[in-house]
Protein backbone atom coordinates (compact mmCIF):
# COMPACT_ATOMS: atom_id res chain seq x y z
CA UNK A 1 0.00 0.00 0.00
CA UNK A 2 1.34 3.42 -0.96
CA UNK A 3 -0.12 6.82 -0.17
CA UNK A 4 0.43 9.47 -2.82
CA UNK A 5 -1.68 12.46 -1.77
CA UNK A 6 -2.58 14.28 1.41
CA UNK A 7 -6.21 13.18 0.91
CA UNK A 8 -5.12 9.53 0.83
CA UNK A 9 -2.97 10.13 3.90
CA UNK A 10 -5.84 11.71 5.86
CA UNK A 11 -8.19 8.90 4.81
CA UNK A 12 -5.60 6.35 5.96
CA UNK A 13 -5.33 8.09 9.34
CA UNK A 14 -9.12 8.00 9.78
CA UNK A 15 -9.20 4.31 8.83
CA UNK A 16 -6.33 3.57 11.21
CA UNK A 17 -8.17 5.30 14.07
CA UNK A 18 -11.35 3.36 13.27
CA UNK A 19 -9.48 0.05 13.24
CA UNK A 20 -7.72 0.84 16.52
CA UNK A 21 -11.03 1.74 18.20
CA UNK A 22 -12.83 -1.36 16.90
CA UNK A 23 -13.33 -4.22 19.32
CA UNK A 24 -12.19 -6.94 16.92
CA UNK A 25 -8.60 -7.93 16.17
CA UNK A 26 -7.46 -5.89 13.17
CA UNK A 27 -3.70 -6.43 13.31
CA UNK A 28 -3.56 -7.81 9.78
CA UNK A 29 -5.07 -4.58 8.41
CA UNK A 30 -3.25 -2.25 10.82
CA UNK A 31 0.34 -3.18 10.02
CA UNK A 32 0.36 -2.40 6.27
CA UNK A 33 -1.67 0.74 6.93
CA UNK A 34 0.78 1.83 9.62
CA UNK A 35 3.70 1.23 7.26
CA UNK A 36 2.05 3.26 4.50
CA UNK A 37 1.34 6.13 6.89
CA UNK A 38 4.92 6.13 8.17
CA UNK A 39 6.33 6.00 4.63
CA UNK A 40 4.18 8.97 3.57
CA UNK A 41 5.19 10.96 6.65
CA UNK A 42 8.88 10.20 6.02
CA UNK A 43 8.59 11.18 2.36
CA UNK A 44 6.90 14.46 3.34
CA UNK A 45 9.50 15.10 6.08
CA UNK A 46 6.70 15.15 8.60
CA UNK A 47 7.80 15.48 12.23
CA UNK A 48 4.83 16.07 14.52
CA UNK A 49 6.86 16.11 17.73
CA UNK A 50 5.71 15.10 21.18
CA UNK A 51 2.05 15.89 21.88
CA UNK A 52 1.57 18.88 24.16
CA UNK A 53 -1.75 17.78 25.64
CA UNK A 54 -2.59 15.09 28.16
CA UNK A 55 -4.99 13.51 25.66
CA UNK A 56 -2.21 13.39 23.06
CA UNK A 57 0.21 11.73 25.45
CA UNK A 58 -2.41 9.20 26.52
CA UNK A 59 -3.13 8.36 22.88
CA UNK A 60 0.59 7.88 22.20
CA UNK A 61 0.81 5.47 25.13
CA UNK A 62 -2.28 3.62 23.90
CA UNK A 63 -0.61 3.24 20.51
CA UNK A 64 2.75 2.17 21.94
CA UNK A 65 1.14 -0.44 24.15
CA UNK A 66 -1.39 -1.48 21.49
CA UNK A 67 -4.29 -0.89 23.88
CA UNK A 68 -7.87 -0.07 23.09
CA UNK A 69 -9.67 2.54 25.15
CA UNK A 70 -11.47 -0.12 27.18
CA UNK A 71 -8.20 -1.88 27.97
CA UNK A 72 -6.48 1.36 28.95
CA UNK A 73 -9.43 2.34 31.14
CA UNK A 74 -9.12 -1.00 32.93
CA UNK A 75 -5.36 -0.48 33.37
CA UNK A 76 -5.99 2.97 34.82
CA UNK A 77 -8.88 1.62 36.91
CA UNK A 78 -11.36 4.16 35.56
CA UNK A 79 -14.52 3.77 33.51
CA UNK A 80 -14.22 3.75 29.71
CA UNK A 81 -16.62 6.70 29.53
CA UNK A 82 -14.40 8.76 31.85
CA UNK A 83 -11.34 7.99 29.72
CA UNK A 84 -13.26 8.89 26.57
CA UNK A 85 -14.28 12.25 28.07
CA UNK A 86 -10.67 13.00 29.03
CA UNK A 87 -9.45 12.11 25.52
CA UNK A 88 -12.09 14.33 23.92
CA UNK A 89 -11.29 17.23 26.26
CA UNK A 90 -14.71 17.18 27.91
CA UNK A 91 -13.32 16.33 31.34
CA UNK A 92 -10.26 17.57 33.19
CA UNK A 93 -8.04 15.15 35.03
CA UNK A 94 -8.07 15.12 38.81
CA UNK A 95 -5.22 14.33 41.18
CA UNK A 96 -6.17 10.65 41.36
CA UNK A 97 -6.07 10.23 37.56
CA UNK A 98 -2.87 12.27 37.34
CA UNK A 99 -1.25 9.88 39.80
CA UNK A 100 -2.43 6.85 37.80
CA UNK A 101 -1.11 8.35 34.54
CA UNK A 102 2.27 8.82 36.19
CA UNK A 103 2.40 5.41 37.87
CA UNK A 104 0.88 3.21 35.17
CA UNK A 105 1.87 4.99 31.93
CA UNK A 106 5.06 6.70 33.14
CA UNK A 107 3.87 10.07 31.80
CA UNK A 108 6.19 12.55 33.54
CA UNK A 109 4.60 14.30 36.52
CA UNK A 110 5.87 17.72 35.43
CA UNK A 111 4.18 17.28 32.04
CA UNK A 112 0.90 16.28 33.72
CA UNK A 113 1.03 19.31 36.02
CA UNK A 114 1.97 21.73 33.23
CA UNK A 115 -0.69 20.42 30.85
CA UNK A 116 -3.50 20.19 33.40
Amino acid sequence: MTLHTEAEYLAALRLFDALIDADSANNAALLPLQDAIHAYEKAQDFHPGIPQTIAGRIEIEMFRRRLKQKELAALLEITPSRLNEVLKGKRQINLDLARRLYQKLQIPADFILDAA
